[in-house]
């Protein structure tokens, strides 16, 4: 699998006034076969840990790829800062679940067919080529994409 790097012309604010389009630089790896139950279904490598900034970019970039809408976000908090109650979406706001206590190393997007798509996040400090080397595994080298984490 090949990870698909999309762009945005300008950085979001913490205060986004408009919704991002789909081409924007999302670090955005995900596996080309759903369905099958692996421990995540692909990875993602955000600018920050400002989850006002971050989030609507990955949202739009997921509903482009997989051509579903995103209902629903779940975060753990002690991986992120400025995290909202909800996000701005094309043409509706998603719902930030918050919880502690989860694998803060994980993000969850809820999908409309009620399908979950879990995602690895790779910290925003790591190091650029254990961070590519992560994006490029597919979601079936789960255990590989922690290990090249550990390892960077």
């Amino acid at each position: 699998m090949t990870p698909t790097f999309l762009t945005y012309p300008d950085p979001l604010s913490a205060v986004a006034v408009r919704v991002p389009e789909v081409d924007s630089t999302v670090r955005l790896s995900l596996d080309a076969v759903r369905g099958r139950r692996a421990g995540v279904d692909g990875a993602w490598w955000p600018y920050s840990r400002d989850a006002a900034a971050e989030l609507p970019g990955l949202i739009a970039a997921v509903d482009q790829r997989l051509g579903r809408t995103t209902l629903r976000v779940e975060v753990r908090m002690e991986s992120w800062e400025n995290v909202p109650r909800q996000i701005p979406a094309r043409g509706r706001r998603i719902r930030v679940g918050r919880f502690h206590g989860s694998d803060p190393r994980l993000i969850t997007l809820i999908l409309s067919d009620g399908e979950p798509i879990v995602l690895l996040v790779i910290p925003p400090d790591t190091i650029g080529g254990g961070a590519g080397t992560a994006l490029g595994l597919t979601a079936r080298d789960a255990a590989h994409l922690c290990a090249t984490l550990r390892g960077a």
